[in-house]
């Protein structure tokens, strides 16, 4: 009291005016300042989304012309129906399965988020107050289904040209919508894994292990396309289109911006910065290594592998791109690009036939980029790492396997010799995907 009678008593009525003023002013400048951070943080989250989306696209092209011409339009039907099929169902119960809030770590379900969705779309939280003021409720949905999508996806490449689009597009829809939200809570939701300091900063194991774990197992209960391995030597099959394929592969390359720098959650300009530095050196080192690996083991210049070791450094760095530094992303990315050779020939050996090095890029890179955080990231633990590649594998392969099988058992996995050696989309869509038009 005292301290302020003598400041009425020195200070006359104007400048006790004046102070106030300027301290509402202060107040307003500091929440005008809150809510423009809030606004660029979340205008980045979303341009982010758009740049995942693209990566559709990105793996449609790949695919596309990586694989025969009289299966493209197979190829994009599936690329098309998987986002679908994605957002829809992450949305119907994913979304709630993956971030359930208070749970026991590994399996929970969250109410609330499933009835803001469906029920109650004006209680969604659309503050600063929601994620510490990265974005709102509805872009942290969205980016996280954006995710859910792209894990199908890759399974989608590795089982083309022989799998029924019917029975595909149910295991998509099963494994989108509970294999992958369930293994996923373990570290985002905040489950045991993530109680137990796994690290993955944007998916290399939750989602590129997950999506190549589902594509190994759906290679080995299909078999190999027809006429892939006789007499003991294994034929290349010529894909549609290597202009395309090189497109594709650009597309995800910028796809994975938003991927991995997305993941940082917020526009915070220093950690955004660096991880989209860490990710383009991987994606350098890993073109390098797959150049050099298909030189010395294919004893060729194979532009297919430097396609492919471009996404492998890209999968490989992806867990740790926020705690690594650029010299450690260049060298996990190399390595990545050399590991993606070493296994498209292993898997081949096997007579394993993955028609787009899928289960190479994103189960064996993926599997890389973990460990490798736990090597080289800033924090990390190498146990824990492998361990928490161990239990998703086992998840992963056991519910692909129990999708994949009943789907076997009951509407079948493979087309029919006739329509597999005859193409795909002259008889599952009736078009077909290039037309060369002769004139009379």
């Amino acid at each position: 009291m005292q301290n302020i009678l003598s400041f009425l008593t020195n200070y006359d009525l104007g400048s006790v005016i004046s102070l106030i003023q300027a301290t509402q002013e202060a107040a307003g400048v500091e929440i005008l300042a809150a809510k423009s951070l809030f606004t660029a943080n979340n205008v980045w989250m979303m341009l982010c989304i758009a740049l995942v989306f693209i990566m559709h696209l990105g793996f449609a092209s790949v695919e596309a012309g990586f694989t025969q011409a009289k299966n493209t339009v197979n190829i994009l039907f599936k690329n098309t129906l998987t986002p679908v099929i994605g957002m829809v169902t992450y949305a119907a119960w994913g979304f709630a399965l993956m971030y359930p809030g208070e749970f026991g770590g590994l399996i929970g379900f969250s109410s609330e988020n499933w009835s803001t969705i469906w029920l109650a779309p004006g209680t969604a939280d659309v503050s600063n107050g929601y994620a510490e003021g990265g974005y709102t409720f509805w872009t942290d949905f969205l980016y996280q289904a954006m995710f859910a999508a792209t894990c199908a996806t890759i399974v989608s490449g590795a089982v083309a040209e022989r799998m029924k689009l019917g029975a595909y597009l149910t295991f998509t829809l099963f494994f989108v919508s509970i294999v992958y939200p369930i293994i996923g809570s373990w570290k985002w939701g905040g489950g045991f894994l993530d109680e137990m300091g796994f690290v993955d900063f944007a998916g290399s194991t939750l989602v590129h292990s997950v999506g190549g774990w589902g594509a190994l197992v759906g290679i080995w209960l299909l078999g190999p396309r027809l006429g892939k391995y006789n007499n003991g030597k294994s034929k290349d099959f010529a894909g549609s289109s290597v202009p395309l394929a090189t497109i594709g592969v650009f597309l995800l390359w910028l796809g994975w911006f938003g991927f991995n720098g997305g993941s940082v959650l917020s526009a915070d300009p220093g950690m955004v910065s660096l991880v989209l530095v860490t990710t383009t050196l991987g994606a350098c080192g890993g073109a390098i290594g797959g150049h050099l690996g298909g030189k010395i083991i294919m004893k060729r210049m194979d532009f297919g592998m430097v396609l492919n070791g471009v996404l492998a450094g890209l999968v490989g760095v992806t867990a740790g791109a926020d705690i690594i530094t650029p010299l450690e992303a260049l060298f996990i990315g190399f390595i990545a690009g050399v590991l993606v050779v070493i296994s498209v020939v292993s898997i081949d050996r096997y007579k394993l036939d993955d028609c787009v090095g899928a289960v190479s890029v994103h189960l064996t890179c993926g599997i890389w980029g973990t460990l490798a955080t736990g090597i080289f990231g800033e924090g990390a633990s190498f146990l824990t790492q492998l361990y928490g590649v161990l239990i998703c594998g086992a998840a992963a392969v056991a519910g692909s396997f129990i999708i994949f099988k009943v789907l076997q058992l009951t509407m079948g996995l493979r087309v029919s010799e006739e329509h597999e050696i005859e193409g795909l989309d002259s008889h599952e869509h009736g078009i077909r995907g290039y037309t060369i038009l002769v004139e009379d």
